[in-house]
């Protein structure tokens, strides 16, 4: 079980459109560094047992001293060398920083909108924004408001005939620059209320339906 990562995550990064890159290689950025901690355990125990292999095949406690010290300075560099900066940390800071921004703008937004009011929504991205504002999802229509057995598409789901006509079952659409909202509410006569800019991130608009 323990080469099943070997296998499952390169190919995955090759044909599964989930790249990795790390601040020390082109482009020297981060993105998915996460994915690569699934071979954590395959090299804890596969370098181990190489080192064992080796130790009980080399001739005089020196050599076998000397490949237990090497492997041990290898162990507290590694460590020494996240120790400041974990690189996922690192991921999770830089690449959120844009997001929370939004997010915390647009939930500025939501908490004024009346407590008995409800949203149409993507939250495949920006769900911090209604916890930053206490929004239940209870008044939230967003795409697992319908028949999940029902696949790719489900046309009497909830979600699927908001998309259809939001006017008729939220009081306010929140769209995402390129999401699904964003690409039905181009087929509706709405203006906009507020549209939110952050650097990195899509463009956020928000717009009141008058919905009874």
């Amino acid at each position: 079980m323990l080469w099943v990562p070997l296998a499952f995550y390169p190919l995955s990064v090759a044909y599964g459109g989930v790249p990795i890159f790390i601040p020390v290689w082109w482009p020297f950025s981060y993105y998915n560094v996460r994915y690569g901690l699934e071979l954590l355990p395959a090299f804890a125990v596969f370098v181990t047992l190489a080192v064992h292999f080796v130790a009980v095949r080399v001739q005089g406690r020196g050599i076998r001293s000397a490949l237990g010290v090497a492997a041990l300075i290898a162990v507290i560099g590694s460590y020494a060398s996240i120790w400041a900066d974990p690189v996922c940390f690192g991921e999770a800071w830089i690449n959120s920083r844009a997001r929370m921004a939004l997010e915390g703008e647009l939930a500025g937004y939501v908490k004024a909108f009346p407590p008995d009011s409800t949203m149409l929504m993507y939250l495949g991205d920006h769900v911090g924004a209604l916890q930053q504002a206490g929004i239940p999802l209870r008044r939230v229509i967003y795409e697992g408001n319908h028949r999940t057995w029902k696949q790719p598409f489900d046309p009497e789901g909830l979600w699927e005939r908001a998309l259809a006509n939001p006017a008729q079952y939220a009081n306010f659409v929140i769209a995402f620059e390129g999401d699904v909202v964003s690409s039905a509410i181009q087929k509706q006569d709405l203006v906009p209320l507020a549209v939110i800019h952050i650097s990195g991130q899509p463009q956020a608009t928000i717009y009141q339906t008058h919905a009874r």
